[in-house]
């Protein structure tokens, strides 16, 4: 039973889809999601990988970043008065990861931005949506009229034959490439559409109005290539990619650099660039820049079958010594038929093969520092 003070979880616009299909539902980020299907989180992975798989991403937020000068370079610039990344420079019709910082260094959120041409499109996590609306609302109200879309779902449909499929609805679909991103017709129903996702492989997200979503989603599903796809799934395929997973490998304690995201942070905004700074944290962030930080994000992978995960400590010794790291997302790698994951460790123990140990269950288990994705990605650039 829930607590008095405990709101019930929320539920998205394909809710009812997701009890029809089998969905196991899951408390998630405020949500009621769905884990896995009857297919399992095994097979549900795999079919994304070889085919097309279908997720539910309704609980993340929506936010347009409208200028009220109606220049949408305006908009840019007071966006980046709160991220490291180079606003300015996204051209209409595509679109940039980046991170909301906090006055340490540390990462209050991260997102997708995209340029529609007259206003910026913000995808930002679930569980920080609140929280980053009130943040945009508290620094950038002078500037921008900054609009919660809850009226809208998001689905993500990946994998090599996510192409082909949405083709058949959405004639846009072929050209784009890599964080293409725009206004879309797909099915005759208005979309905002990206060539973008979360599993590393190439496939679509696809914003769709709340009202239209279950009839879109099953038009996708009734393609044989097409399963649904649960959280169980979503987690393996991100690890397997070396994405990160906010509030675990990324959070208000770690910094961009840290979280070896350098490459998120386009050369205007570090030292000597054109718009060097102006970010929450950017003095600790750039001296990491700069001058290093002391740890660093790394992938692991482990000698034997068992899987090291989140929260496990790393060693640099088989038996003694205290701890140098803590693994901060970690499981079986299905597409790998081999466990892998993702943690903190010293700079000094980051090179590729350094030998680490991860305490579970009382032992510890030899592990490797190993490139990153796991997964050779499959976008098309």
């Amino acid at each position: 039973m829930l607590a008095h003070n405990q709101d019930p979880p929320r539920r998205t616009p394909l809710h009812s889809l997701h009890v029809s299909l089998g969905g196991k539902m899951v408390p998630f980020a405020g949500y009621d999601m769905p884990v896995q299907y009857p297919a399992g989180v095994l097979k549900e992975h795999l079919h994304t990988r070889t085919q097309a798989g279908l997720f539910d991403v309704s609980h993340m937020g929506q936010i347009a970043l409208r200028p009220k000068s109606g220049k949408v370079e305006d908009a840019a610039h007071a966006l980046e008065r709160l991220v490291p990344q180079d606003i300015v420079a996204i051209a209409p019709g595509r679109q940039r990861y980046a991170q909301f910082t906090n006055a340490d260094g540390g990462i209050l959120d991260d997102l997708m931005v995209a340029n529609f041409g007259d206003h910026l499109f913000l995808v930002v996590n679930a569980a920080c949506k609140d929280a980053d609306e009130a943040h945009l609302r508290a620094n950038l109200s002078d500037d921008c009229i900054i609009d919660a879309l809850a009226d809208r779902a998001l689905i993500a449909l990946q994998g090599p034959k996510a192409e082909a499929v949405l083709a058949k609805f959405c004639a846009a679909a072929p050209a784009m490439t890599f964080m293409d991103a725009g206004p879309h017709e797909v099915a005759g129903i208005n979309c905002f559409v990206s060539r973008s996702g979360y599993t590393g492989e190439d496939g679509f997200e696809i914003s769709v109005p709340a009202s239209d979503a279950e009839r879109l989603t099953r038009m996708l599903l009734d393609n044989p290539d097409v399963l649904p796809i649960g959280l169980g799934a979503r987690d393996s395929l991100r690890l397997e990619a070396g994405l990160c997973l906010y509030g675990h490998d990324i959070d208000t304690t770690t910094t961009p650099v840290e979280a070896g995201l350098e490459w998120s942070v386009q050369k205007s905004r570090r030292s000597g660039g054109a718009r060097a700074g102006g970010f929450p944290g950017a003095e600790k962030i750039l001296a990491h820049f700069d001058n290093g930080a002391s740890r660093r994000r790394v992938g692991l992978r482990a000698e034997g079958r068992a899987p090291v995960r989140e929260g496990a400590l790393l060693f640099a010794d088989s038996a003694g010594g205290e701890p140098i790291g803590k693994v901060t997302s970690g499981g079986f790698g299905p597409t790998l038929s081999a466990p892998v994951a993702m943690g903190y460790v010293p700079v000094s123990l980051s090179a590729l093969g350094t030998k680490l140990f991860a305490e579970v269950r009382g032992q510890r288990l030899p592990l490797a520092v190993a490139a990153m994705p796991f997964v050779k990605n499959t976008y098309k650039r």
